[in-house]
């Protein structure tokens, strides 16, 4: 993945974080999907009192891109304000996997990034939050 685009979706996702309404779950994250045309959407945690009802940013941003009628996408960076870096849970990656998203970035606040093919995601999805 080209560094500049891969920068900007990490900031883009950072500052999405400040649009968040996590007040039952404590993650705070933020996403940016980038679509094959090369349009970047974001995306924030939306806490709702019933777990089932809360969306994970990258839910968020996938939402608007489909709703906006993308279909393919290249690749999805999420932030979160925790120690170690954040992954999608299981139900998210399900959904996630429906798209072939082929890289997955994962950063924290701290500045550090680490890059993955989407099938590499397995090993961190027991750090999200379930």
């Amino acid at each position: 993945m080209n560094i500049d685009i891969a920068d900007t979706m990490i900031r883009t996702a950072m500052e999405s974080i400040r649009n968040a309404y996590a007040l039952y779950d404590g993650i705070i994250a933020g996403a940016c999907v980038l679509a094959a045309d090369g349009t970047l959407y974001s995306g924030c945690t939306i806490d709702h009192p019933i777990p089932e009802l809360s969306l994970p940013a990258e839910l968020v941003a996938m939402s608007k891109a489909i709703s906006d009628g993308k279909r393919e996408f290249d690749a999805i960076a999420v932030v979160a304000d925790i120690d170690g870096f954040y992954a999608p849970n299981e139900e998210t990656f399900e959904f996630l996997s429906q798209f072939q998203i082929g890289e997955i970035i994962l950063a924290d606040l701290e500045g550090n990034v680490k890059y993955l093919q989407f099938d590499e995601i397995v090993p961190y999805k027991k750090r999200s939050r379930s």
